[in-house]
């Protein structure tokens, strides 16, 4: 029996997303790899200095700072299960702190950047469905400030057209009901008419579909952005548009908080001060004396 265990324990991460769970898998893999490198192959071996020296290992070899956050995260998680499961006696990560998420701010897209994504011109040569599967992705993307994973797990049942909302799955398993705006209902209309000559059937009540007829993933999705961006652009950027614009439009945090699905309202924080950053830019572009 393998003592590290490390598939049973993420077989037991059901309240994490997929991408949360590989990346915790993968975090301990190259945690228990350099521990085997210093002969200890068990995790009751595992002591509270040798987690502070992996740390300090993982700090040298120039890891970023919320890459560091997170496979502590993933150890600490990681022993409480084996203590709990009784597989160890001690727990070696309590009292072990790690450099916290750099403050990065989120990017946001300019108004051409966005204009680009969402009314940008098609190449002659694509196909018109496509074309109506694109603004519907996007606009729901910008409009609703959909994580991508929700989006591509959406089905034609999550909508409510005639109400503008949809239902979504989002991180631990929570459903929360987000707005959709009219012009993401108008290309989602537009959409959902050629929908079943792209989605076949089989393919059950999946809302987007690919060019292959299977559900659209988060890839596809950037291909999507890809094709329409002038600059490199993550996905990610139209939610934290999202954000930032409700924002600036005098929306209340947690209201901005519920919608996007934080658990944490400090995390909806972040997008407070990159509100704070645009309109310090904007003092100091047109303020004569700034």
């Amino acid at each position: 029996m393998d003592p590290w265990r490390i598939d049973d324990f993420a077989d037991a991460l059901t309240s994490l997303s997929a991408n949360t769970v590989s990346a915790y898998t993968s975090d301990l893999r190259s945690f228990q790899s350099w521990c085997l490198r210093s002969d200890l192959t068990d995790p009751a071996q595992v002591r509270r200095a040798t987690v502070r020296r992996y740390l300090a290992h993982l700090t040298t070899r120039q890891f970023a700072r919320r890459t560091i956050a997170r496979k502590a995260a993933a150890l600490r998680r990681y022993f409480r299960w084996l203590v709990a499961g009784g597989y160890v006696d001690v727990d070696p990560t309590s009292g072990v702190s790690a450099p916290a998420g750099p403050g990065r701010l989120p990017r946001v897209l300019d108004q051409r950047e966005l204009t680009g994504l969402l009314d940008g011109a098609s190449p002659d040569d694509e196909p018109d469905w496509r074309r109506r599967r694109d603004d519907a992705v996007l606009e729901l993307l910008y409009g609703s400030g959909l994580r991508v994973g929700e989006l591509c797990g959406l089905q034609v049942s999550s909508l409510s057209l005639a109400t503008g909302a949809a239902d979504v799955w989002g991180k631990g398993a929570k459903e929360r009901r987000v707005p959709v705006s009219e012009a993401a209902v108008r290309a989602l209309r537009r959409w959902l008419a050629v929908r079943g000559d792209v989605v076949p059937a089989d393919a059950g009540d999946v809302l987007f579909g690919n060019e292959r007829g299977r559900p659209l993933t988060p890839r596809d999705v950037r291909r999507i952005i890809d094709r329409r961006s002038t600059n490199p652009t993550h996905p990610h950027a139209l939610r934290h548009t999202f954000a930032t614009h409700l924002l600036d439009g005098g929306a209340d945090l947690r209201a901005v908080q519920e919608l996007l699905g934080h658990t944490d309202v400090a995390t909806t924080q972040r997008y407070t001060h990159v509100s704070r950053e645009r309109l310090s830019a904007a003092y100091r572009e047109a303020h004569p004396r700034a």
